[in-house]
């Protein structure tokens, strides 16, 4: 085995591109966006909730999203509840049914582009 390989993520140089240093910096998110963004991708992380989103392509009702993903209504509830506070998803009440869909193009872009990513491997 060559010892002067590079081995995982460290370097083997410890050089600062003080330029590349300064640049990420300035363009760093700012504290709360962090907060939100990694809100944001922990709700993404449950397959439960991915695959309610990804029904949501079309509005749906709690009952019928059940059915889809092949749980009880009040565990769909819970995670739709955890989507609305994440801002993925929006509820629109029509008389007393309650239906939901993704909040905006946002969330259906992230959506399509986390499948398209997914597919590639």
């Amino acid at each position: 085995m060559d010892t002067n390989e590079p081995s995982g993520d460290v370097c083997t140089v410890h050089e600062i591109d003080p330029e590349a240093v300064k640049y990420a910096k300035q363009h760093a998110l700012p504290g709360r966006n962090i907060e939100r963004l990694s809100r944001l991708f922990s709700a993404l992380s449950d397959p439960t909730r991915l695959r309610i989103l990804h029904a949501l392509t079309i509005e749906l009702c709690v009952c019928d999203l059940a059915i889809i993903v092949d749980l009880s209504v009040s565990a769909v509830s819970h995670q739709l509840r955890l989507l609305r506070d994440r801002d993925l998803v929006r509820a629109r009440r029509d008389g007393r049914m309650v239906h939901y869909s993704l909040a905006d193009e946002h969330v259906r872009h992230l959506m399509d582009t986390g499948v398209v990513h997914a597919n590639e491997g």
